[in-house]
């Protein structure tokens, strides 16, 4: 759990949370205490089916039904995690999309618009809403008792905001350079009101995101390139966000952490 939640059992929604790197954290945190609320746009069977395991296994979990990029959805999927799970402690902005493999030279406008809209409008907004019930400073007053005490965010980031990710995906780099400075920006700007704010930059990891992008065996293709020779797992980027929520972590804020085995 959280530092900042010693004496009721901590919250946490994560984004995009039904499958691949959400789902792995979704798992591990329940199991160290946290309840759960596994957010999700369109795939309601996954993300219930992982609500109940979550259950069954004698934690608490909710599925959320929430497109990060409309503000309105936003408001009512935060709105839900007060009413059934109660005062927010950690949020994991993991939704995010990526596109077919193509060179900025054929992106259109749409895309350009979906890339950001869901990878950074919407971690923008979910992080509004958590800090607003979060702040030591405000939460309380806004939310009532229970709220303003702290908490943590991480970020999901890529190591593609470093590499730029040429003749495939420069906007799902772009998209992911802005969410490592909204990371330092916002850790800077929350810190003395009890939150800490990470990012987590995953590498080459085995999700089903790289056929989403329409290069289901890219990780594969590409493995010789890691320095330790192999993809990564969603269990293993998991690890790092739960470390960064935890009180083990309570000195790091305005960090974005490599999960990309040395790449």
């Amino acid at each position: 759990m959280t530092e900042q939640a010693t004496a009721r059992q901590a919250v946490l929604l994560i984004t995009g949370g039904g499958r691949g790197i959400g789902a792995a954290t979704a798992r591990l945190a329940a199991q160290r205490g946290y309840a759960v609320a596994v957010n999700y746009t369109h795939n309601a069977v996954t993300a219930e089916q992982l609500a109940t395991e979550i259950t069954a296994s004698g934690g608490k979990a909710i599925a959320v039904q929430a497109d990060v990029a409309d503000e309105a959805q936003v408001l009512c999927l935060f709105a839900t995690v007060d009413a059934q799970l109660g005062p927010l402690t950690a949020l994991v902005n993991n939704a995010g999309v990526v596109d077919m493999a193509c060179r900025v030279d054929a992106m259109s406008v749409a895309r350009l618009r979906r890339m950001f809209d869901v990878n950074v409008v919407g971690s923008f907004l979910c992080a509004r809403e958590a800090v607003k019930r979060m702040s030591k400073a405000t939460g309380a007053i806004n939310f009532g008792v229970g709220y303003g005490q702290g908490g943590g965010i991480v970020n999901l980031s890529s190591a593609a905001a470093r590499l730029g990710s040429p003749g495939q995906y420069v906007d799902y780099a772009a998209a992911k350079g802005a969410i490592d400075s909204f990371t330092v920006g916002l850790a800077k700007e929350v810190a003395a009101e009890g939150i800490r704010v990470n990012a987590v930059r995953p590498g080459l990891i085995e999700t089903d995101i790289h056929a989403s992008g329409g290069l289901p065996h890219r990780v594969a293709e590409l493995a010789a390139m890691v320095p330790l020779q192999r993809g990564g797992s969603a269990e293993e980027v998991a690890q790092a966000i739960l470390w960064l929520l935890s009180a083990d972590a309570s000195y790091t804020t305005a960090t974005v952490l490599d999960v990309t085995g040395g790449r």
